[in-house]
């Protein structure tokens, strides 16, 4: 019976060895969205611009959402939000976002007016602030982009988006 022998590897290439095999590990394919574990056929691969005739677009449908929540972290960061999207005709918003020793935000959906219905919603303030909301799953993201004019001054640089999960009524 054979038995295994160790290689002893300089500290500096045993390190260098186990991050190439990481790394390795992390380029393999995983399983496919929908939980289909087939292999991609080879020639999707090899010419996927050919492939679009074989792939069947998301199917695009209507946000309906409705929530009335609020967090707070371990941290101290809160937030508190009031939605109610209805075929992607946004009826009530308003969110307000508490970052400790930073400051708050406000949004209300009176200083907004939509400008997207699909593939996502999304609100826009005159002065550039943009909210935008999606779904994932059983999630709907709120995001905020160049809000800062909302917030208390440094504020913004801290703000997350507020996941709205639509099986609990919870936000976090």
């Amino acid at each position: 019976m054979a038995t295994a022998s160790r290689l002893r590897l300089p500290p500096r290439l045993a390190a260098g060895l186990a991050a190439t095999l990481l790394l390795a590990a992390c380029g393999t394919p995983g399983p496919k969205p929908g939980g289909d574990n087939a292999p991609v056929p080879e020639e999707v691969l090899e010419r996927p611009s050919e492939a679009k005739s074989q792939l069947k677009p998301m199917p695009i449908e209507p946000l309906n959402v409705k929530a009335d929540c609020a967090f707070t972290d371990e941290a101290g960061y809160s937030a508190r939000t009031r939605l109610d999207i209805s075929y992607a005709e946004v009826r009530a918003f308003s969110a307000r976002v508490d970052v400790p020793r930073r400051g708050n935000c406000h949004f209300d959906l009176a200083d907004f007016h939509q400008v997207k219905r699909e593939p996502h919603v999304e609100l826009r303030a005159r002065d550039g602030c943009t909210v935008s909301m999606w779904e994932q799953g059983d999630q709907v993201t709120v995001a905020f982009t160049q809000c800062a004019g909302r917030c208390s001054r440094g504020t913004f640089e801290y703000v997350w988006p507020i996941l709205l999960d639509r099986s609990s009524g919870q936000c976090h």
